[in-house]
């Protein structure tokens, strides 16, 4: 045979050789799927419910209008620290003075006449007291004349003088008693006089009272909204009245929240907390749980369900309040702060990253490689149509170099893990991405690893 027929021999015997190595590499990579890993590993995991919401003092009061009229003193400032009792606002109060005024002179006059009446009724019982006696003596006097006159040692006269004289002092008796009587009524009823003027002595010094305003409790100024010469009012039932100013407590700071109302089952009192403020950055502020509310609130209209007028299925928060253990001294009300509430911890747990869990139905556990009748068998029975559609959550582990789907049962949720209670064991490696890739993934399906960065557009498909 001639070289040129061999070499053309050994040239077709090499392309043919080539084309079948490609052929099966092609094979070999067709249903490869490039997936990232994760390792099932012990670490320390905690829950955390994030929220926003404001800073709030503790303890603070807005001093409203308790009376109509035009402020004529403004004794503080915003921003001024108080003490209980001070003097802060004064109102004009040129009327409410006089009718205290004019009120205590009726009071007066009413405890003289009182004193009149106590004196009045003091000499009726002195009368009275003299009247009894002179009609005993007149009552002596006349029986002994009846006596003498049955025995005729007196004279018709004189028996008639002595019975005048009994009857005109038993009818004085009558008369002293009733002028008793007469002088009780009106010193009750000087009694019930001075009780009624010192009611309206209490009511007119109670509308001048409201005319000057004090601070209730230690706090600092933290709302003026007024200024001297404003006339005030007071509220009404679909008005509000005028707000003075507001004094907040500093000494106990909170942070007051909106929690989700699917976390708020998982936040109780006494949790631990961290608060950011807005104002203040790159500082982190320690706090607890001190209240929960039990209302939930549209999210929206920020309305307590219980006081809205219609059922609504808008999303709805909760309000908590965090207590800062250790606020600034320089913190103001209604800054915007956020709280990341430790609902829970776990030390030196099984956990596996977020993004590896994924869901999957009865029906699509079915092995890639299975053959036509076993996936007929599977949806074959009526009974077992539920149980097919059933979700199971679980991971995707390598082995063997392919994608075995095991289901697993969780715990905590951490910010980027969650504890797994039972499916993988520690050192397990289990696909994390991409989400393209674990939406589709099928068990069986064999993996390649590449947990070098992610392309964008395997992101965001």
């Amino acid at each position: 045979m001639k070289t040129w027929k061999k070499v053309l021999i050994g040239v077709g015997a090499a392309l043919v050789l080539g084309i079948i190595v490609a052929v099966t590499v092609y094979q070999s990579r067709k249903n490869l799927v490039t997936v990232q890993t994760g390792k099932v590993q012990k670490q320390n995991l905690a829950s955390v419910v994030s929220a926003s919401g404001e800073i709030k003092p503790k303890t603070y009061v807005n001093i409203g209008a308790n009376a109509f009229g035009k402020i004529i003193k403004l004794h503080v400032k915003e921003g001024d620290r108080v003490t209980k009792g001070q003097l802060l606002a004064q109102l004009e109060n040129v009327q409410s003075s006089a009718d205290v005024n004019a009120t205590r002179a009726s009071v007066q006059a009413a405890q003289t006449d009182a004193l009149a009446a106590d004196a009045a009724l003091n000499t009726s019982l002195a009368d009275l007291n003299r009247a009894k006696s002179d009609a005993v003596h007149a009552k002596l006097d006349w029986d002994r004349a009846q006596g003498l006159y049955n025995a005729a040692l007196i004279a018709k006269q004189d028996y008639d003088v002595k019975k005048a004289a009994w009857e005109s002092a038993d009818a004085g008796l009558a008369q002293a008693e009733a002028r008793v009587a007469q002088a009780k009524a009106q010193k009750d009823s000087m009694d019930k006089h001075i009780t009624q003027n010192q009611a309206n002595l209490t009511r007119v010094s109670d509308v001048l009272q409201k005319t000057i305003y004090e601070a209730p409790f230690d706090g600092v100024i933290t709302n003026l909204p007024v200024r001297e010469g404003e006339t005030v009012v007071v509220g009404i039932q679909n008005s509000p009245g005028s707000t003075l100013m507001t004094i907040a407590d500093m000494s106990v700071i909170t942070s007051e929240v909106k929690v989700d109302e699917t976390d708020i089952v998982n936040v109780h009192l006494g949790q631990p907390a961290d608060v950011t403020i807005d104002a203040i950055p790159h500082k982190v502020f320690h706090g607890v749980v001190s209240e929960i509310g039990d209302n939930a609130i549209v999210r929206s209209t920020g309305v307590a369900t219980s006081q809205a007028t219609s059922t609504s299925e808008e999303a709805k928060d909760f309000k908590v309040v965090v207590t800062l253990t250790d606020p600034p001294a320089d913190l103001r009300p209604g800054l915007s702060s956020t709280a990341k509430i430790t609902t829970a911890t776990r030390s030196s747990v099984l956990s596996i990253p977020i993004q590896a869990l994924t869901v999957r139905t009865q029906a699509d556990l079915v092995p890639k490689d299975a053959g036509k009748g076993a996936v007929e068998a599977a949806n074959s029975a009526p009974t077992e149509a539920s149980k097919q559609k059933e979700e199971i959550q679980g991971v995707f582990v390598i082995r063997n170099k392919k994608a075995e789907f095991v289901p697993v049962d969780t715990g905590v949720s951490g910010t980027t893990d969650i504890e797994v209670t039972k499916g993988v064991q520690e050192g397990d490696e289990v696909i994390t991405g991409s989400y393209k890739v674990l939406r589709t993934l099928k068990p069986g399906t064999s993996v390649k690893i590449d947990n070098s960065a992610p392309k964008k557009e395997d992101e965001s498909s």
